[in-house]
């Protein structure tokens, strides 16, 4: 049985390890103003809002972030508040995201509309809590994940930027305290059993670390869940059912981000392999902006809002986004299991074609980023058939140093050229101690044409990813060029704003 509040009103509801939060809206509960689109959160039909107490404010109110009910397993539902979008108004009182969609027209066929409208609620509500300007890259980031199939964006996009000085009516369970104080209790008591008594139950939420490891030993056959934005597919696309699941939510030490050491050392900060990447950002942005940029990259608010970094790391993808970064930054890995701690370099975590270090009985528990060192840069470009929301064909990540005019810990990572994410190493030795002059470079792309052989997919053929990593290289010595050059004096890639992909790549052909 699943414990949580649906639009300010207690529930209690069986489902299956392999339920969602749409199955469980849809089909248990009759509530089908959520709709099923494309049932891999690409579109955005069938968002919902998730309230949980806000870690950042002591005044007891709940925080409400964007999800894909769709991607979204209903027991992390679990000592949480779900919003609808039958849940926003009380009687004919429409809150301000729906009656700014209504004065602006922006309902065309109305599939998508409460897909949008409660994309539009979270945006307001943040904007109620912590207010500031609605810019165009706050307003793209909210509504980024939605799609409208009748092509009206415009009308949408007015609602959006209309919506707080829209009169509207707020639901009064938005400032009933008591609602806030049983999620917050609920939050912190242990979950009940998910399946009959005296039988075990097949989706566990552990609430520590310890408890994980004895689950993961008991049960070496169950599958991990933390953001399900990638597992969750095999549920809506294959309908496999799982017999065994283990949310990885719940346990403090994997949400927890501390600044701390790694084994040779270095200070940085050990990220939880189930902090997400909306919590993640504040801290990429500070000290790894070009991260952070990817982020924007990697999936829309919903996705962002539920995927972890940890995530995208175990589950070992060659096109994950952001296993090349962490291999340029020569990030490390913390694996928990019976035998305790054990770290590695993330180099000697990818072994093949989604196969890694982890034993059996392992967890990934979290990733250690190094605090950036002075002179040391970090750029990341990504490839893609769309700019955003879209997997990429080919990824980039170049660091290194500049000392006396050669370069330095030269370390140049890519996603979607081999089987696993890998440094090319024969061109990262083209480029070590040499200025980055053209010779050197043309050089290091010499050698990543026999660092890699890249297959052919839907994504790519290999030629083009050939010819793609070959110009990012390319597009690495312009952007070293110009900042010896003194062009560069406010921290800006001038490639980034000035020159398209297309146009670095056409001068990579050249060569």
């Amino acid at each position: 049985m699943i414990h949580f509040h649906l639009n300010g009103k207690p529930q209690r509801v069986a489902a299956d390890a392999h339920d969602s939060v749409l199955e469980l809206l849809r089909e248990r509960l009759g509530l089908t103003g959520t709709k099923e689109g494309c049932a891999s959160g690409d579109c955005g039909a069938c968002t919902v809002a998730i309230g949980e107490p806000d870690r950042q404010s002591s005044d007891g109110r709940l925080t409400y972030h964007s999800a894909n009910a769709c991607l979204m397993p209903a027991h992390q539902l679990e000592g949480r508040h779900l919003v609808t979008v039958e849940g926003l108004s009380e009687g004919d009182d429409l809150h301000p995201s729906q009656a700014a969609m209504v004065a602006c027209h922006a309902s065309q066929c109305g599939f998508c509309t409460p897909g949008i409208v409660m994309s539009l609620f979270t945006l307001h509500e943040a904007n109620q809590r912590r207010p500031a300007p609605l810019t165009p890259e706050r307003l793209e980031a909210a509504l980024g994940g939605n799609l409208c199939r009748c092509t009206g964006y415009r009308p949408i996009r007015d609602a959006a930027l209309g919506m707080d000085s829209t009169p509207g009516h707020r639901p009064s369970w938005l400032d009933d305290a008591s609602l806030a104080v049983d999620v917050g209790r609920s939050t912190n008591e242990a979950p009940a059993a998910s399946s009959a008594a005296g039988a075990v139950p097949p989706f566990h939420q552990p609430r520590t670390l310890d408890e994980l490891v004895a689950l993961r030993a008991e049960y070496p056959e169950a599958r991990l869940v933390a953001g399900a934005t990638d597992l969750w597919l095999e549920a809506t696309q294959n309908l496999t059912d799982f017999p065994r699941v283990i949310d990885l939510t719940r346990v403090a030490e994997l949400t927890a981000i501390d600044e701390g050491e790694d084994t040779d050392g270095r200070p940085g900060w050990w990220v939880g392999a189930a902090v997400t990447y909306t919590a993640l950002e504040p801290l990429l942005a500070a000290h790894y902006p070009t991260f952070a940029h990817l982020l924007h990259r990697l999936g829309s608010a919903q996705v962002r809002n539920r995927g972890t970094l940890g995530g995208n790391v175990a589950n070992a993808s060659p096109i994950g986004d952001t296993p090349p970064v962490l291999l340029s930054l020569d990030a490390h890995l913390r694996l928990v299991g019976p035998s305790g701690n054990r770290d590695i370099a993330a180099r000697d975590f990818f072994l093949a074609y989604k196969k890694t270090d982890l034993a059996v009985d392992e967890c990934l528990a979290a990733v250690f980023l190094p605090r950036p060192q002075t002179g040391r840069e970090l750029k990341v470009w990504k490839l893609s058939k769309r700019r955003e929301d879209d997997i990429s064909a080919v990824l980039g990540a170049f660091a290194w140093r500049l000392d006396d005019g050669r370069m330095i810990n030269v370390r140049l990572a890519f996603g979607g050229m081999a089987g696993i994410p890998a440094r090319a190493l024969g061109a990262e030795a083209a480029l070590e101690g040499k200025a980055p002059s053209v010779e050197a470079f043309a050089q290091a792309r010499d050698a990543l044409a026999q660092d890699f052989d890249p297959m052919s997919d839907v994504r790519g053929s290999a030629t083009y990813r050939r010819h793609s990593a070959a110009a990012l290289l390319e597009r690495l010595r312009l952007v070293i060029a110009r900042q010896i050059a003194g062009q560069i004096t406010d921290g800006t890639d001038p490639l980034q704003q000035s020159v398209s992909d297309q146009e670095v790549m056409l001068h990579a052909y050249a060569h």
